[in-house]
């Protein structure tokens, strides 16, 4: 049976990698905050993820970043200063995310709703 690797960790199936790159609750939020804007800092991130908390997005950026999908980047100066974007494997998940985008417009509950109340 062939197997996938990641970090350390052994997947039998490249999809089940793929998810525990982009699964969970903010990991694919984040990914697609950073491809708006090139590079953001801790706090730009925090304010487009209204309801994320500072011990969360810490956390998945962390993670991101040894998953190699982010980048951060220290700058050393008064006072410190630190910058987050997504590296070349991080964009090469951008075209998953944008079909994800698609199917989302495309079944989304309240345009169905809307049409179901017309009839």
């Amino acid at each position: 049976m062939k197997t996938y690797q990641l970090n350390g960790t052994i997947f039998y199936c490249p999809v089940d990698l793929t998810l525990s790159v982009i699964g969970g609750r903010w990991k694919g939020l984040i990914i697609w905050t950073l491809r708006e804007e090139g590079s953001l800092r801790f706090n730009e991130i925090k304010r487009r993820l209204v309801t994320i908390n500072d011990k969360m997005l810490s956390q998945t950026l962390k993670q991101l970043t040894e998953q190699n999908i982010v980048i951060r980047k220290s700058y050393n100066e008064i006072p410190p200063k630190v910058e987050y974007s997504l590296s070349e494997t991080g964009k090469q998940l951008l075209p998953i995310f944008e079909l994800m985008q698609e199917w989302g417009k495309k079944n989304n509950n309240e345009k169905s709703t809307k049409a179901q109340q017309k009839i």
